[in-house]
């Protein structure tokens, strides 16, 4: 199969983004707005099953890597050429801030602002939680995406119910952001960022260390550079 090119790739992740921090966000944000009648399981539910849908959409186009430190863990490992990264990147970020841009304009009164991500414990603590969750989050997203042995047809499944798993025991505590990309769009369009940098260091930190655990257990040398989940079905 022939992958589109990078402008097209690129724009997938926007777009797959967007719609991670529509639906997500706008779940806290309803949540808010409607006495908790979402809930906390009902939010982690919307981020297990729109990264699940957009995993299924975008992963044969671009990857659907949907998060700068799941590109960066990639890039570190090999299994993604650095030159594409910052593409894929820049249109994570736009496609997130597009999305809080959206939600700002149908709720100006900014509930749960907009769905920005503050933790409820100490820096350490949360920092630790980001990490870790992410580490998770990552070392699925290797197994799924960058080895032959695995289920390829059920990696949208365990990616989504990894974020949905994360979701439901570090929401509460962090936000279970494991994007910096999703915690930037609410932070940068609603005007939140009190401890903003947990969220971009734990994450990259956690993804770093998630994919080079995988790459320890796997035992294998990393395979040549290529996109992410879907690569190998081509």
């Amino acid at each position: 199969m022939n992958r589109p090119d990078l402008g097209r790739r690129a724009l997938a992740e926007g777009l797959a983004a967007f719609a991670l921090v529509f639906a997500g966000c706008g779940a806290i944000v309803a949540d808010a707005s409607y006495d908790g009648a979402v809930g906390v399981v009902g939010i982690a539910l919307v981020f297990g099953l729109v990264i699940m849908a957009m995993v299924y959409a975008t992963g044969h186009l671009s990857g659907a890597h949907i998060n700068p430190a799941v590109t960066l863990a990639f890039t570190l490992t090999r299994h993604f050429p650095a030159r594409d990264a910052g593409a894929y990147i820049i249109a994570q970020l736009v496609g997130a801030i597009a999305a809080a841009l959206v939600l700002l304009a149908v709720w100006p009164d900014q509930p749960a602002e907009l769905g920005a991500t503050v933790p409820s414990v100490g820096l350490g603590s949360a920092l630790v939680y980001e990490a870790a969750m992410t580490a998770f989050l990552m070392f699925v997203i290797m197994a799924v995406a960058t080895d032959t042995r695995a289920v390829g047809a059920g990696a949208a499944i365990a990616i989504g119910g990894t974020i949905g798993l994360d979701a439901l025991f570090g929401g509460p505590v962090t936000g279970a952001s494991m994007n910096p990309a999703r915690s930037l769009g609410p932070a940068l369009v609603g005007g939140t960022f009190d401890d903003l940098w947990i969220y971009l260091v734990g994450p990259i930190a956690g993804a770093a260390l998630g994919a080079l655990a995988y790459q320890l257990v796997r035992g294998e040398h990393p395979e040549p550079a290529g996109d992410g989940i879907g690569e190998r079905d081509r």
